[in-house]
């Protein structure tokens, strides 16, 4: 059975055994058949030209894991963010795992999904922000239809999370493969402050496929700061959608670590919906092998006197690919806006591959708009200048490579996250880089 008839299949025994209201079935619902309409995105669609899904369709995934499995925090602490004091809402093969887990509804709710849908008191906050900043789109469409399980992360006005917030989701290999499609749904009301990092980690070389929907709502004068760490085995795939409504002097900073994996989609969509905004769009990714890694953003600069600003780092070796397709539009209204977009990528070897498609869509007069596009090779005279002071020619690569990522780095707020993604890029480089940071 193909994998789209198997999870249309699989949708109505889903519906009959939970038991939600009926604003959450019809939507639901909806969903299920918009996904049956447009079914699996493919690469005559110009947002999925340059990514192909066949290879992971293939697959018999698990809709549903069969059993659960009992794993122990040694088993994931070298995932965690362990040297600093965080909440986790931590999820195994889709189930969430309290033993694992430290949630709170202390001054905030930092707890599960399912407790929201379900919950009475909850109702009203459901019926105003769930699914609705994410769009009509057929991945997007589907992880709505079987939206149950994931973060549900509520800061209220004037509160400041006094600790980070981490939200990760393991696969144990139980299953042959498995399908996972977790929900979260984030929001910061007026003057309220978090901080969020977010992973997906496989703890097996069986196949995964995980299809996940993050909806944040930034109010008014809010800042939030997140952080993706991508890190995956060669044998699991991520698709991430990401849907950001930001109010008037809101900021919202994301940061984007895309280190390994089979094929790794992000797609991050940034709404401005009042003035004085600040979007936030920043990554690295170091790939190798045949992975495939592909940035697909969007900022939508609606209100005037708004900023955003997109830097995204590529370094690529022997086969992989990497993929950057970031648009920018400005509607008439938004005059003042001040754009900047910058996609730089280096080529370690011939094989591997870049397409970089930066986009500007302009619609006011009163603006600052700008993207650039840089695809190469490492300076063969910075090189060269290096070893002749006798640095030896893989240290010197591995500074010129760590060089090119640290403008990334620095707009990084927790010092313990800087420290693991800098010991993660002397990793994927293979060199120890000599100094602490």
């Amino acid at each position: 059975m193909k994998l789209k008839e198997k999870l249309l299949s699989s949708y109505l025994a889903f519906e009959e055994n939970i038991d939600l209201e009926n604003d959450i079935h019809n939507i639901r619902n909806e969903a299920i058949k918009y996904f049956e309409h447009s079914g699996f995105p493919h690469r005559k669609q110009e947002a999925w030209k340059y990514t192909s899904l066949n290879s992971i369709l293939k697959e018999d995934y698990s809709i549903f894991p069969k059993k659960e499995d009992t794993i122990e925090y040694r088993d994931i602490k070298k995932y965690c963010i362990h040297d600093i004091d965080t909440y986790q809402i931590v999820f195994v093969d889709g189930i969430y795992a309290s033993h694992l887990s430290q949630t709170t509804h202390d001054k905030f709710d930092a707890c599960l999904m399912s407790s929201a849908l379900n919950k009475a008191k909850y109702k009203p906050i459901i019926k105003k922000y769930f699914n609705k900043v994410a769009p009509q789109e057929s991945l997007t469409a589907l992880n709505t239809a079987f939206s149950y399980e994931g973060a549900y992360i509520k800061i209220p006005k004037g509160v400041a999370a006094e600790k980070p917030i981490q939200i990760l989701n393991f696969s144990t290999g139980n299953e042959h493969a498995l399908m996972i499609q977790p929900r979260n749904l984030i929001i910061a009301e007026d003057n309220a402050q978090v901080q969020i990092i977010e992973r997906h980690q496989s703890l097996t070389e069986n196949a995964v496929l995980t299809n996940s929907v993050t909806e944040i709502f930034a109010g008014k004068n809010a800042n939030v700061d997140y952080y993706k760490i991508q890190n995956d085995k060669v044998t699991s795939s991520l698709i991430d959608n990401t849907y950001i409504s930001q109010d008037r002097d809101s900021e919202v900073s994301m940061h984007t670590f895309s280190f390994g994996g089979k094929l790794t989609r992000n797609n991050l969509n940034f709404y401005q919906n009042g003035s004085n905004i600040n979007s936030i769009l920043k990554g690295v990714t170091i790939i190798e092998g045949k992975q495939h890694v592909d940035h697909n953003t969007l900022v939508h600069h609606r209100k005037p006197h708004c900023e955003s600003h997109q830097d995204y780092k590529g370094i690529f070796a022997e086969k992989s690919t990497g993929v950057f397709n970031g648009k920018v539009l400005v509607d008439k209204i938004a005059q003042k806006t001040d754009a900047f977009q910058s996609n730089n990528n280096i080529l370690i070897d011939d094989q591997a591959t870049i397409n970089s498609k930066p986009q500007l869509e302009i619609f006011a007069d009163d603006v600052k708009c700008s993207h650039g596009c840089t695809i190469g090779q490492l300076d063969e005279e910075a090189l060269f200048y290096m070893q002749s002071r006798g640095i030896p020619q893989k240290e010197a690569r591995a500074l010129l490579m760590y060089a090119f990522a640290n403008n990334v780095l620095n707009s990084v707020k927790i010092p313990e996250i800087n420290k693991r993604i800098t010991k993660q890029i002397a990793l994927k480089i293979g060199v120890q880089l000599g100094f602490d940071l």
